[in-house]
């Protein structure tokens, strides 16, 4: 296959991950954990595996989320800080990842008075 076209941009995406994980400030968030949901967004020039339909010639999703399901085994109090982990540790797993982004949410989170269905952080972190 060849194109003509330039790639703009291109990017590898994992949505809707799940975990049941131990992030939190409240000591029952760490004892008994919560659900967590995590999409990912990784930012690299595929250009060459879009030719040669070869694996090693791009991020290999299996690979990204073993880096992601390490990270989120390790309770962090805060979201903003497990995300941050999660994105750090891609960036250096990957060295052709140019961008990455993490959405990390927590389902029913336990604030007092009020219902509400998620709460979240989003980062990205680029080289």
């Amino acid at each position: 296959m060849s194109t003509n076209y330039p790639i703009e941009r291109s990017t590898i995406e994992l949505c809707g991950i799940t975990f049941h994980a131990y992030h939190g400030v409240l000591p029952e968030e760490r004892l008994l954990g919560n659900t967590f949901v995590v999409d990912l967004t990784l930012e690299s020039d595929i250009s060459q595996a879009m030719m040669s339909d070869d694996l090693t010639h791009t991020i290999n999703y299996a690979e990204a989320y073993e880096v992601l399901k390490q990270e989120m085994n390790t309770p962090s109090l805060l979201l903003e800080h497990a995300c941050g982990r999660i994105a750090t540790a891609l960036l250096q797993q990957f060295p052709t990842l140019q961008r990455v982004h993490v959405r990390l949410a927590k389902k029913n989170p336990p604030i007092e008075g009020i219902q509400c269905t998620e709460s979240a952080v989003s980062l990205t972190l680029a080289r």
